[in-house]
């Protein structure tokens, strides 16, 4: 029998690695990357049946309908901290409890078609949206009260290439497809 660690489940692609100064490439490359995902997302969930969206990736982890709609709300908040952050002087952003998120009525609910669709706009508006930034905007940071921390935009679009692989990744392992 074959174990699987609690880190590998959590992290099936590994932990993220930060990239403090991304290269111009990098940066293109998660662009790419960011873009491709809602695509990627609607493929893998037009096989989930009812009974896969109740599964977990882990013990007393979200279930697949909750990865889905915590995707949708954590890309929205990111999508707005990078606007605040080229458009305003190192604003600090608000943080929200994504579990608590995650329990809601709408980020509990099985239905995902709503989320799947948020995801696919929202994706074409931040991708327009990082596509036309400047090497000086991807150095404009913003300061996250809870972690004590200032995010670069640059290295926050890598962080969010890898966050939609990350719950792919999960949701592979909870449906096994």
């Amino acid at each position: 029998m074959i174990k699987i660690s609690l880190e590998s489940l959590q992290y099936p692609i590994g932990k993220f690695k930060w990239v403090e100064n991304p290269t111009p490439i990098e940066i293109k490359a998660a662009i790419g990357e960011i873009e491709a995902f809602p695509k990627a997302l609607s493929s893998l969930c037009t096989s989930f049946t009812e009974s896969d969206l109740e599964k977990t990736y882990r013990q007393e982890g979200w279930k697949v309908a909750q990865v889905i709609h915590h995707i949708a709300d954590s890309h929205m908040h990111c999508y707005l901290r990078l606007k605040h952050a080229v458009l305003e002087e190192t604003p600090t952003i608000k943080s929200y409890n994504e579990s608590d998120w995650a329990n809601t009525t709408d980020g509990n609910s099985l239905s995902i078609v709503h989320s799947v669709s948020l995801i696919k706009a929202l994706h074409q508006r931040w991708c327009l949206f990082l596509s036309s930034l400047n090497p000086i905007d991807l150095e404009k940071c913003y300061f996250h009260p809870e972690r004590k921390k200032h995010y670069s935009v640059g290295a926050t679009i890598m962080l969010y290439a890898w966050h939609g692989k990350h719950h792919l990744a999960h949701l592979k392992i909870a449906t096994k497809k």
